[in-house]
């Protein structure tokens, strides 16, 4: 069949579709097709190109790696053409839908208070926030930018750096009055230590003791999913934390908790990037506006 035939932006504009929406049905609902079109459009583009882009079964769909990389390829070149027309006819203002994977501290303290500010500078964009510290897959997601904390992984990530923040111990009033402040890290054994429920890059708290670096486990009868969570059990007195210096510092600054053992602490900074998928080519203009605030006015510290 001669290139010229085939209507290529179109089918990839299906393949796309049916891969973020999970299903043929869902796909041919939004195009106004019948299932078997789409099913059959598939079985076509695979037929073209050579190769399986999907395996299906009774339960789901799931991308083989070549149909994982022909689907990244076709939602940049998708951008990209949806980019050049917006050019055309808007002079290149950015204009869809971000959908913005985020933190839970990231997002209350420095993102929500900015996002006004945002959509003022550009309202012909709108955004999806959703908030979680756990790592997610931005393609499985469907998700343009995720705000990640501590060191990144190698990976087909591209990153831009928002600043980096010193981690501090911090307690209530209420608790270092009913369970004493603790002065040495062996004190600090017997306190209740706040941590997160699910497996980190960094586990326990580095600390100094005795001038040597240590790591301490988190140990407690209360855990989390999120920092936000384990700042407002720190803040109602359930136990120490230790947490980003940005997400306390008002609480500090009003009483509501106190840092501690400051001297044992090794001054280790955890860095914040954004992130988002990309070989280095062009960006939509929506998702280059978002970085770029970000970049300039999310810095973190």
């Amino acid at each position: 069949m001669a290139r010229l035939d085939v209507n290529r932006s179109g089918e990839m504009e299906v393949f796309a579709r049916v891969v973020e929406l999970g299903g043929f049905s869902a796909a041919a609902r939004a195009f106004r097709m019948t299932p078997s079109a789409v099913s059959k459009l598939v079985a076509r583009l695979e037929l073209r190109l050579g190769g399986r882009l999907i395996n299906r079964s009774t339960r789901r769909l799931q991308l083989t790696p070549e149909g994982r990389a022909f689907y990244e390829r076709s939602t940049r070149i998708l951008a990209d053409l949806d980019e050049a027309e917006r050019a055309a006819g808007a002079g290149e203002r950015p204009a869809g839908r971000i959908r913005l994977n985020t933190n839970a501290s990231f997002g209350t303290h420095i993102l929500a208070p900015l996002v006004p500010e945002f959509l003022q500078r550009y309202p012909g964009v709108s955004l999806d926030i959703v908030q979680t510290d756990a790592v997610i897959d931005l393609l499985e997601e469907r998700t343009d930018v995720a705000v990640r904390a501590g060191p990144l992984k190698s990976s087909r990530l591209l990153a831009r750096k928002l600043g980096a923040t010193r981690m501090v111990i911090v307690g209530a009033p209420s608790y270092l009055a009913r369970c004493g402040e603790p002065r040495s890290v062996a004190e600090l054994e017997a306190h209740d230590r706040l941590g997160f429920c699910y497996a980190r890059t960094i586990e326990g708290w580095p600390l100094i003791r005795d001038g040597a670096p240590i790591r301490l486990p988190t140990v407690g009868s209360i855990q989390a999913s999120d920092g936000e969570a384990l700042r407002h059990l720190a803040v109602g007195g359930a136990g120490l934390a230790r947490l980003a210096a940005f997400t306390v510092r008002e609480d500090i600054r009003a009483g509501r908790l106190r840092a501690v053992l400051e001297d044992a602490n090794p001054g280790d900074l955890e860095e914040v990037h954004a992130v988002y998928l990309g070989q280095g080519g062009p960006l939509p203009a929506r998702v280059r506006a978002l970085l770029d605030f970000l970049a300039e006015r999310a810095r973190v510290r």
